[in-house]
C-alpha cells in the first residue's frame, strides 16, 4: 500500500510559479511511475505530467509543455511540480499518482494510488 501526501498549493497571480510536493510512503518508491494530473469541478481529471523510475523519463501535456516541470528525488519518496507562467486556467485541484510500474502512464485509469489533492488558483 502507497499512500500519498501533496503540498504546495495557493494562491498565486498569473505569471507566477509555484511548486507542489507529492510525498509518498513505502520502500520501494523508486520502482513506481508517478504522475500529476488535474480536475476542475464538474470536469474529469486531465493529464499534467508523468515520470518512471529509470533515467527518468518524463512526458507532458501539451497545454503545459515548457512551463511545467515534473522531477522526483527517491533518497526522499517526494515527485515535485514546477510550475512557471501560470495561467488561470492553470487553476483546478491537482493530484498526485503512483502505480508500481514501469513506463510514462497519462490515463487515470493506469495509477492504482491518489493522493487526496491540493487546490491551485491562478488570478488573473
Amino acid at each position: 500500500q502507497v499512500q500519498l501526501v501533496e503540498s504546495g498549493g495557493g494562491l498565486v497571480q498569473a505569471g507566477g510559479s509555484l511548486r507542489l510536493s507529492c510525498a509518498a510512503s513505502g520502500r520501494t518508491f523508486s520502482s513506481y511511475t508517478m504522475g500529476w494530473f488535474r480536475q476542475a469541478p464538474g470536469k474529469e481529471r486531465d493529464f499534467v505530467a508523468t515520470i518512471d523510475w529509470s533515467d527518468p523519463n518524463t512526458y507532458y501535456a501539451d497545454s503545459v509543455k515548457g512551463r511545467f516541470t515534473i522531477s522526483r528525488d527517491n533518497a526522499k519518496n517526494t515527485v515535485y511540480l514546477q510550475m512557471n507562467s501560470l495561467k488561470p486556467e492553470d487553476t483546478p485541484v491537482y493530484y498526485c499518482a503512483a502505480v508500481r510500474d514501469y513506463g510514462l502512464k497519462n490515463r487515470p485509469n493506469e495509477y492504482a494510488y491518489w493522493g487526496q489533492g491540493t487546490q491551485v488558483t491562478v488570478s488573473s
